[in-house]
């Protein structure tokens, strides 16, 4: 019996797409996470390499292998290379770039097989469309994201700015309808089509700024992955439409999860308006009225050996100081001493989804350690001792009291409700949303400043060396 070619290829996209699903799911645990993404890049490669070799159309394979080949290696070099030197800090960005990078190819299928659909083709006509259309929205707004978080592009609101975004949709999605219907129409309505869509996708990112960031590059990931899965119904690639319909599914989950955790609608994320008010309440950091204490190495150290339970809040400036390891000591010459540690993770610390996870993951804390937030708000009142490194607007308390705050009605972690607070921070200044932080003030919160690195080195030699 003859096997074709395109039975193989069916068979090797079927073995890819299972590669992604398990991959997925081995995503969910740290202990499994890296086999989990080799199997899947492996899986990857058994269907880019099927495609190249046994891909045909009426007969005919591809006949441009050595151009695909210089592309191929060409990404390789640079991918690997951009992966090797990131830091960690940077990560947010980079995922912003390679999802922006995602959205473009989408978008460019979308502009290349646009013309060579004939009239009466409903279906591919309506994937090439929104491929082209969400494609390019999560092209452009990635590339503001990754420009908003290494501080390139800051936040900027305009006068109307959700009624100019939901009217620009309106404008987007009226279009779309006629290249749908409508093939053959002039070439200039797809290239308005393509700079309105570029358009909205820095409009609907740029305005947002602070804590809400992490919920755009989740949403901006479902675009992308939603793209993709067009571009195969497009081809008939089943793994193709598969991975675009996990990557797609599964970001938008993050979203609904992550709005939730943040207290937002995802209504309000579609069409660019929350965080609008972002510079409503900058208020300055240092108010004359209130007033911080500092507390000295030796009281913490003290503070903390004799604690019974200490919970560690990381956050961003942990990340900026690459402090992972340095923490991950403090834990364990804790627990030589007998206390119990724990770490609170807020849905948002960072600047995206699961920022801190991959941070104390790299250090090999334990999972098991880790608390979401929910569960660290049931133990703070039991804590003796929360040591906050780097995180401020997950931890503050106008977020609960005060309604005139960019981030009010967003659900923090509650540390306030423990004996004592420590925060660490290099000083005074206000967090990524640019709202001051009345924790710091509080009386049992004592500031501790320094970079996080530094400071939890000499925290560990202190707590070794001069604490009986």
């Amino acid at each position: 019996m003859n096997i074709s070619s395109f039975e193989i290829l069916s068979l090797l996209y079927l073995i890819g797409s299972v590669t992604f699903i398990l991959g997925l799911k081995m995503l969910s645990h740290p202990d499994s996470a890296r086999r989990g993404n080799t199997i899947a890049a492996v899986g990857m490669g058994i269907v880019i390499l099927g495609t190249i070799f046994l891909y045909s159309e009426n007969g005919t394979f591809l006949s441009n292998k050595l151009l695909i080949f210089v592309a191929l290696l060409l990404g390789t070099i640079v991918g690997t290379r951009a992966a090797k030197v990131v830091q960690m800090t940077q990560m947010p960005e980079m995922v912003s770039i390679f999802n922006g990078m995602g959205g473009a190819c989408a978008a460019l299928i979308g502009m290349i097989e646009i013309h060579h659909v004939q009239s009466g083709e409903t279906s591919r006509l309506v994937a090439i469309t929104a491929g082209l259309i969400i494609g390019t929205i999560s092209f452009s707004g990635s590339m503001v994201a990754w420009g908003k978080l290494n501080g390139r592009f800051k936040d900027k609101t305009f006068p109307f700015q959700q009624y100019i975004n939901i009217g620009m949709m309106l404008v987007i999605l009226a279009l779309g309808a006629v290249i749908i219907f409508s093939p053959n129409v002039h070439p200039s309505v797809l290239y308005i089509e393509l700079n309105l869509c570029i358009l909205y996708g820095i409009l609907f990112v740029l305005p947002i700024g602070g804590a809400d960031m992490p919920v755009v590059i989740s949403l901006l990931n479902s675009f992308t992955g939603v793209a993709a899965a067009c571009g195969g119904f497009l081809y008939d690639n089943k793994a193709m439409l598969t991975g675009g319909i996990l990557v797609g599914s599964a970001g938008t989950i993050l979203t609904i999860l992550m709005c939730k955790a943040m207290n937002r609608s995802l209504t309000n994320v579609l069409i660019g308006s929350f965080s609008s008010n972002s510079s409503a309440n900058t208020s300055s950091p240092n108010n004359p009225d209130e007033h911080y204490k500092e507390v000295s190495m030796n009281d913490v150290a003290v503070m903390m050996t004799y604690a019974k339970k200490v919970m560690i809040v990381p956050g961003y400036g942990l990340a900026v100081a690459q402090a992972q390891h340095s923490c991950h000591d403090l834990e364990k010459t804790l627990e030589e001493k007998g206390v119990e540690v724990r770490y609170a993770i807020h849905p948002v610390a960072g600047r995206m989804p699961g920022h801190m996870n991959v941070l104390l993951a790299e250090a090999d804390v334990d999972y098991s350690k880790l608390l979401e937030m929910d569960d660290a708000n049931t133990q703070f009142s039991t804590t003796d001792v929360v040591m906050i490194l780097g995180a401020n607007d997950v931890v503050n308390p106008a977020a609960k009291n005060d309604k005139s705050s960019p981030i009010y009605g967003m659900p923090i972690l509650e540390v306030e409700t423990a004996k004592n607070v420590i925060v660490n921070k290099r000083s005074m200044s206000a967090g990524y949303a640019g709202v001051s932080n009345g924790l710091f003030y509080q009386p049992k919160t004592s500031m501790l400043f320094g970079d996080a690195k530094t400071v939890l080195q000499e925290l560990v030699n202190e707590i070794k060396h001069n604490v009986n």
